[in-house]
């Protein structure tokens, strides 16, 4: 698996220079390998029909074979047109190429790629291996920061420790189903898949395992790459997932109701400059991430489970308080994750975040949170890196009972990092989780360890931000609220 990385990862070095970026390489990457693979389990391709340009139907020889015969020009020309008839096919085929352009202009480095992907026969190869391979890629694309797939990569450390508390178990009924709506490249999906394989051992009677293979696995993406990605990684899993193109905050939602929803939504303030206007939103706010809570809210189905990954700001802003208020309302927020400083490094090494876990079908009574960030050196990338030891105090705090109601006590942690928090606690604080805090913090008290400028930084931006949305929501009511600000213009 390693080698087969490392030939395939070191190739793309040389494509930086034909303008080829990560991103395109994986995509191009990916359209290969389903060839590759369709072609040793006999999918036959020789046939795709495609309208011309003069509306007539044609056959396309889609096959690898074909392709790989191929060289100069003429294989440039036939894998464009291998795009694109495979893009209006139906299925996950339609949906893995729709859209697909080929991004190579030299056909020496295409027919070098293809020859590297001809040389391992994939379907021979293990699901864990294939799947690793495909992986250690996206993790790559991922290290390489603005780079990479950093905006749609979770750090796996963090998500295999939320699955092992939110047990993401489809064996709980016929109908059970798993939802990232935030999927990016599918970090969460494929964690929580195994998750199951390895509680079951790879032991799944012969319905349960179709039904997981099909009908278990559900996303949303709001860019057509980290979906392609998505499609594919989990493909290599064996699954076919069902992953919707669309924006899971400004378009209608879909009926479809789901009992475990794990989800990391996208952080920033990009693309949120206004509310969305959906009757099921309670709060009308531009902030992404409580627009994310309340989508959440909205699909998860009464007894279901969450575990939202979110900003500190979500914490700490005035709407996020009304946002809370509904959530604890309306769910049993049982437990708050502080992650530690860099948690997020390389992607967005400057974030400070939660997790956020809760239960939709009756209130909130208590709510227990584990700070892992006061007085932990944050995280770096080669020299405090993210491990599991970071999370394994947490998840015996957690308990075995995915919905957070295990017997839970104060002396589970150590060093007095895990505290509990009536409502009425929460309620006194306007439902602003960001206060409730108990440890000293002994960096601010140390010039020498105190956090790297980057991180100051962000935390004044993210601060500053916040400023200014109220402002100008304390402007917008004046202006359109009683009209104060008109009164006196005209005096």
């Amino acid at each position: 698996m390693t080698d087969v990385v490392q030939k395939l990862w070191g190739f793309c070095h040389t494509l930086r220079h034909d303008g080829i970026d990560y991103g395109d390489y994986i995509e191009q990457i990916t359209y290969l390998l389903f060839l590759k693979m369709a072609d040793e389990k006999a999918v036959d391709l020789t046939a795709v029909p495609v309208v011309n340009k003069r509306g007539k139907e044609e056959k396309i020889d889609c096959s690898w074979p074909t392709l790989a015969a191929e060289s100069g020009t003429g294989l440039i020309d036939h894998y464009t047109e291998v795009l694109r008839a495979l893009g209006k096919t139906s299925g996950i085929l339609g949906d893995i190429y729709s859209g697909s352009l080929n991004r190579f202009n030299n056909p020496v480095n295409l027919k070098r790629l293809v020859n590297l992907i001809d040389e391992v026969e994939w379907t021979t190869l293990g699901v864990d291996v294939k799947a690793q391979a495909y992986e250690g890629l996206l993790e790559k694309a991922a290290a390489e920061g603005k780079k990479g797939a950093g905006q749609y990569f979770t750090p796996r450390i963090l998500i295999q420790a939320i699955c092992r508390c939110m047990k993401p178990d489809p064996r709980a009924s016929k109908d059970f189903t798993i939802s990232d709506p935030a999927c990016g490249t599918g970090g969460f999906l494929v964690s929580a898949y195994e998750w199951l394989i390895e509680e079951t051992k790879g032991a799944l009677d012969r319905q349960t395992a179709k039904r997981v293979r099909r009908g278990t696995y559900f996303g949303n993406e709001l860019v057509p790459r980290p979906r392609r990605m998505a499609l594919m990684n989990l493909y290599l899993h064996g699954i076919e997932p069902t992953i919707h193109l669309g924006d899971s905050i400004y378009d209608p939602p879909t009926a479809e109701r789901h009992d475990v929803i794990l989800t990391n939504p996208p952080f920033g303030t990009k693309g949120a400059n206004q509310a969305p206007t959906r009757d099921d939103f309670t709060i009308s706010t531009s902030n992404k991430q409580l627009n994310f809570v309340q989508h959440v809210l909205t699909i998860l189905k009464e007894g279901g489970r969450a575990a939202v990954v979110l900003p500190d700001n979500c914490l700490f802003a005035d709407q996020a308080g009304e946002v809370m208020k509904i959530l604890t309302e309306d769910c049993d927020l049982h437990t708050v994750l502080r992650l530690p400083r860099g948690t997020f490094t390389p992607y967005s090494a400057g974030v400070k975040a939660n997790v956020t876990f809760f239960t939709k079908g009756y209130p909130t009574e208590k709510t227990w949170i584990y700070d892992a960030r006061t007085n932990v050196p944050g995280i770096t990338k080669k020299d405090r890196p993210l491990t599991p030891e970071h999370f394994e105090e947490f998840e015996k705090c957690y308990g075995a009972d995915p919905n957070g109601r295990s017997k839970r006590k104060s002396s589970s942690s150590k060093d007095d990092r895990w505290r509990s928090f009536s409502i009425s606690e929460i309620q006194q604080r306007d439902f602003k989780l960001d206060g409730l805090k108990w440890l000293r913090d002994e960096s601010l008290e140390d010039a020498e360890a105190l956090p790297e400028p980057e991180e100051l930084a962000t935390d004044a931006v993210a601060e500053l931000t916040e400023a200014v949305n109220e402002l100008n929501q304390v402007l917008w009511l004046l202006e359109n609220g009683n009209g104060t600000v008109s009164k006196g213009t005209e005096a």
